[in-house]
């Protein structure tokens, strides 16, 4: 069976938004894996600034499901460009697991394209990108099914 995990980047503030998304999940992520505790390359050298940096963490969400992120390093020709090409969507099980987690991730969010409501194809649904710059949909199908 293939697995899709969903892989985020970021400009700097990985830690903090996966600090966040432990409180959203009530999931502990699986470590910081900084650019720092990679072996030195002389070719390669980091600077004093990126060794905070987060090269990797994880929350598992369900036995099939992560959430991966790091930080993105300009000096290794890396850059997170925010845009809504790419969307996570949570399918809850529940009208309940869907207005909660709408109602944690959309906390200060950057923009709400759809407020949790019913519409032709779902129960519940709503789009918005957090205050992080990430885009998710929320997804309760319920009645409305095909």
């Amino acid at each position: 069976m293939t697995k899709v995990h969903a892989y985020l980047n970021f400009n700097g503030n990985c830690e903090e938004a996966f600090k966040f998304y432990e409180q959203v999940f009530n999931k502990e992520n699986t470590g910081f894996y900084r650019f720092g505790d990679m072996p030195s390359d002389p070719e390669y050298p980091l600077p004093e600034e990126a060794k905070n940096l987060v090269s990797h963490t994880s929350i598992a969400l369900n036995e099939s499901t992560m959430l991966m992120g790091s930080d993105c390093f300009e000096g290794f020709g890396q850059k997170a460009t925010q845009g809504t090409n790419t969307y996570i969507m949570l399918d809850t099980d529940t009208p309940e697991e869907a207005t909660a987690l709408h109602a944690a991730l959309s906390v200060d969010a950057q923009n709400i394209e759809m407020p949790l409501g019913e519409q032709f194809w779902a129960e519940l649904f709503s789009s918005f990108t957090d205050k992080y710059g990430i885009s998710w949909m929320i997804h309760f199908e319920g009645n409305k099914k095909m």
